[in-house]
């Protein structure tokens, strides 16, 4: 709240229903906190704002499992390509398989503000990082959407463990900008970047 009144953070956050702006970019359930644990002597604070562009561009799909990997794959292009330049692309595309379907969507997000360069743990994961990254890249959407071969910068992919008879696919992408800050606290000192 404070950061929107005393410096350029725009207060962006509304009541779901009646669209009331209390101009302080919190409201119920906002800002979201996802609090994860390490064995680490460290905390770290990471702020990634994201803007509507990307999250209106966000999908689940409830697929079974006799589809196989072509049909996460083929749902991921279409997705993009739906999305067109919507998302202020060259975009980061997140992509969870697997989990439940809040788990799913959850993994997306997580995929699509992980830092460009990383790798999905999981090695199937991180094979289908590589193979849709191409794919979508081949769709010709372009830098915001007026063509090319540079529609993103990278897929990222996270995995978890699902039942037997589905397989979720969440799809969430991430603008152009990636914006981010983090600070980790040691018991050295704390450190600040990006």
């Amino acid at each position: 709240a404070r950061s929107t009144r005393e410096y350029s953070f725009r207060s962006s956050i509304v009541h779901p229903t009646t669209r009331v702006n209390e101009h302080n970019s919190t409201g119920r359930g906002i800002p979201v906190i996802n609090i994860d644990f390490a064995e680490e002597e460290t905390l770290v604070i990471e702020m990634i704002p994201k803007g509507s562009g990307s999250e209106n561009n966000s999908w689940l799909r409830m697929a079974i499992p006799a589809e196989g990997v072509d049909a996460i794959k083929t749902f991921v292009v279409d997705c993009v390509l739906e999305a067109g330049g919507k998302t202020c692309p060259p975009t980061i595309v997140g992509v969870g398989v697997g989990g439940t379907a809040d788990l799913c969507m959850h993994l997306a997000k997580v995929a699509a503000t992980r830092p460009l360069g990383s790798r999905c743990e999981d090695a199937e994961g991180a094979k289908l990082e590589r193979e849709l990254s191409e794919a979508v890249n081949l769709l010709g959407v372009g830098p915001q959407g007026l063509g090319g071969d540079s529609t993103s910068f990278a897929v990222h992919v996270e995995t978890a463990a699902t039942h037997i008879t589905m397989n979720p696919v969440g799809v969430n992408m991430q603008c152009h900008s990636a914006r981010r800050a983090r600070a980790t606290f040691r018991p050295t000192g704390v450190e600040y970047g990006y």
